[in-house]
C-alpha cells in the first residue's frame, strides 16, 4: 500500500511540476516587462519578481538557461543565501552563465553568510557543518574579497552593499529593496541588534 501511495503521488507532482515549468517558460517569453529572476526562490515570492528553483533554472547548465530565456535578457537576478550551498568553481560557472543571459547594466545580487563577522558564534553557525539551519549543506563562507573575486573573475563590476571587513567593522551602503529584496540584512533582519547581530555579506555584480 504505500509504494502504490509513493507511485501515485510521484504520478501526481511530475505534471504539476512540469506544468508549472512551462508556465514559466511562457510568463518569461511573453513579458513586455523586464525580468527580474529569483534564483532558488523556494516559496519566496516577490511584487514584479519571478521566483525559480533549480527543478526551472539550473544555474550550473547553460542549456538550462536556454531553455528557460531563449533570447530574452534579464535585467536582474537575485539569490539570497544560495551560493554557499555550492563550491566557487561551481558558482563562477553559475555566474559566467547569469552574465551571459543579462542584458548590459544589469545586475546580480548575492547575499550570502559572512565569514569576517565578528561573532565567534555567528561563524560556528554558518560555516560548512556548522550548527545552524542549513548549514549542513554549506560548501563555502565567504568574505567580501572572496565573493568579490569569484564575481570579478565572471565578467562583472562589484558594488560592496552589507558587509564586515578584517577588523570586524562593519560596512553598509544604501540599496534599494526593489533591486532585490533580501531579508536577512540589517535593515529587514530585526536580529541584526540583537546579541548575536545577524547580517549577511550583499554584493551586487554589474555587467558593464
Amino acid at each position: 500500500m504505500k509504494s502504490l501511495k509513493k507511485a501515485i503521488r510521484t504520478l501526481i507532482y511530475i505534471p504539476i511540476n512540469f506544468l508549472a515549468k512551462v508556465r514559466l517558460r511562457s510568463k518569461i517569453r511573453n513579458t513586455l516587462n523586464k525580468l527580474q529572476i529569483i534564483i532558488g526562490a523556494h516559496n519566496t515570492d516577490y511584487e514584479n519578481w519571478l521566483p525559480t528553483n533549480i527543478d526551472s533554472l539550473n544555474l550550473l547548465e547553460t542549456a538550462s538557461f536556454q531553455h528557460l530565456f531563449g533570447d530574452k535578457k534579464v535585467s536582474r537576478f537575485l539569490a539570497e543565501h544560495v551560493f554557499e550551498h555550492i563550491s566557487y568553481a561551481d558558482a563562477l560557472i553559475a555566474l559566467k552563465n547569469c552574465c551571459n543571459y543579462l542584458e548590459k547594466g544589469g545586475a546580480v545580487r548575492i547575499a550570502v553568510p559572512d565569514g569576517f563577522h565578528p561573532n565567534p558564534e555567528y561563524i560556528n553557525m554558518v560555516k560548512p557543518l556548522g550548527f545552524g539551519e542549513g548549514a549542513h549543506d554549506h560548501k563555502l563562507l565567504y568574505d567580501y574579497k572572496k565573493l568579490s573575486k569569484v564575481f570579478e573573475e565572471a565578467g562583472f563590476k562589484v558594488n560592496l552593499l552589507e558587509y564586515y571587513d578584517e577588523q570586524g567593522t562593519f560596512h553598509y551602503n544604501e540599496w534599494d529593496s526593489k533591486d532585490g529584496h533580501v531579508i536577512r540584512s540589517k535593515r529587514y533582519d530585526k536580529r541584526f541588534n540583537e546579541p548575536l547581530g545577524y547580517s549577511s555579506l550583499i554584493i551586487d555584480g554589474i555587467k558593464e
